[in-house]
């Protein structure tokens, strides 16, 4: 039994050390990430909309039109755009 004892905490051990590294990766991509924005920024382009951007871009076509077409439909029904023209 101890034998098996020894294998299951050094299998849980290299679970632990592996998740770690991709942490400490997913830190050091996120600190890149946060330096490409400040750079753009810095350039004067909106960071709000470059988040947006990337946002939409990750999404399916199919998925973003129906987004799209909702938000036009809430923003019809709240005075904020013409009502969308009707087919």
């Amino acid at each position: 039994m101890a034998v098996e004892d020894s294998v299951a905490q050094d299998q849980l051990r290299a679970f632990i050390e592996r998740i770690e590294r991709m942490e400490e990766e997913k830190a050091a991509i996120a600190a890149d990430i946060k330096e490409i924005y400040a750079e753009a920024k810095g350039n004067g382009f909106d960071t709000k909309i470059l988040r947006k951007i990337v946002t939409i871009r990750k999404q399916d076509a199919n998925e973003r039109m129906e987004q799209e077409a909702l938000l036009e439909l809430y923003m019809s029904a709240l005075g904020m755009v013409e009502a969308p023209p009707e087919r």
